[in-house]
């Protein structure tokens, strides 16, 4: 069975945990896509592919991205949640139910104007490595 929701689930309390994120983004300000008329900043899960780490391994490498999301403040703002995150994120041991978590690494950020909008964006990307936990 396939890590990526419990990986997902781990991210977002890690996130929703910190209460120095939460004062900059609320209390229900991470979430699973974006909502019109919800408050902002946000950080919103985006895209996760999965698959085998080398064919027959029982590993599985995962690439997933947040989105932080912000009307105002722009770029600034968006880049200072963005550190946050990396910083809750990268390079930490994650309790996953049933894998276990080898790596979870800090890839990319990219941020860009939303055309037509007020509203900046700032992409992350990760790349976890996930093991099935082995037998007590």
């Amino acid at each position: 069975m396939s890590a990526a929701n419990e990986l997902l689930t781990a991210v977002h309390a890690r996130l929703s945990g910190d209460a120095g994120l939460l004062a900059l983004i609320g209390a229900d300000g991470v979430r699973d896509r974006l909502i019109a008329g919800r408050k902002m900043p946000c950080i919103v899960i985006g895209e996760m592919t999965s698959g085998a780490v080398i064919s027959g391994e029982a590993g599985e490498e995962h690439l997933f991205s947040l989105e932080i999301c912000v009307e105002d403040g722009g770029r600034r703002v968006a880049g200072e949640i963005a550190g946050i995150v990396a910083g809750l994120l990268d390079g930490v041991a994650l309790s996953i139910a049933g894998h276990h978590l080898v790596t979870l690494q800090h890839r990319l950020t990219r941020s860009r104007r939303e055309a037509k909008t007020k509203m900046h964006v700032a992409e992350m990307r990760f790349r976890a490595v996930t093991e099935p936990a082995q037998p007590a």
